[in-house]
């Protein structure tokens, strides 16, 4: 399954590590630290041209990626709760 953040990125729901709320989380030091590294690594993807709400984390290619999100980390917790439920319900952790 996967989890839908925007236009046309998705990402597979098995390599999500985090969904995070971009205002409030941004507000922290190491937070903007470890954005901005990401940033300069070239490991920061965009979901969309709109100004991003959330971003999520995910384990992918031997490292970590970020995508940058104009969907609310609420909703997109909902969506990864659900699937989560939804894989729990049939046997599937794929």
């Amino acid at each position: 399954m996967y989890l839908h953040l925007g236009n046309n990125a998705v990402v597979p729901h098995a390599v999500v590590i985090g969904i995070f709320d971009l205002e409030l989380t941004s507000q922290s030091r190491l937070t903007k630290q470890f954005l901005a590294r990401a940033q300069r690594e070239g490991r920061v993807e965009t979901a969309s041209d709109d100004l991003p709400a959330s971003f999520v984390l995910c384990q992918r290619d031997g490292g970590a990626r970020v995508y940058l999100s104009h969907i609310s980390a609420a909703t997109l917790a909902k969506r990864f709760e659900k699937m989560s439920a939804d894989l729990s319900n049939n046997g599937d952790a794929s």
